[in-house]
């Protein structure tokens, strides 16, 4: 397995919740790829990007998957986002 790498994308977005929006949609829209981990999706602040806000949720589930939904979901955790 090769070596994990972060790239860094800016963009604008009115506030923290569209940021997330946007960050988890196009994670999601190249989840396809094995190199991509979508679940560990952050945003940051441009100004402070040591300041990371996680996009998903993705606790560990009993099934050794992780939850697909948004961080701050309600109800259970589950391996896909609900429709």
């Amino acid at each position: 397995m090769g070596e994990r790498f972060v790239a860094h994308l800016p963009f604008t977005a009115a506030d923290l919740s569209a940021a997330r929006h946007f960050a988890g949609t196009l994670a999601r829209s190249v989840s396809f790829l094995s190199e991509v981990d979508a679940g560990e999706v952050t945003v940051s602040f441009e100004d402070a990007q040591g300041v990371r806000h996680r996009v998903f949720c993705d606790l560990p589930l009993p099934d050794r998957r992780r939850c697909a939904r948004r961080v701050d979901h309600d109800g259970a955790c589950a391996p896909r986002p609900p429709r």
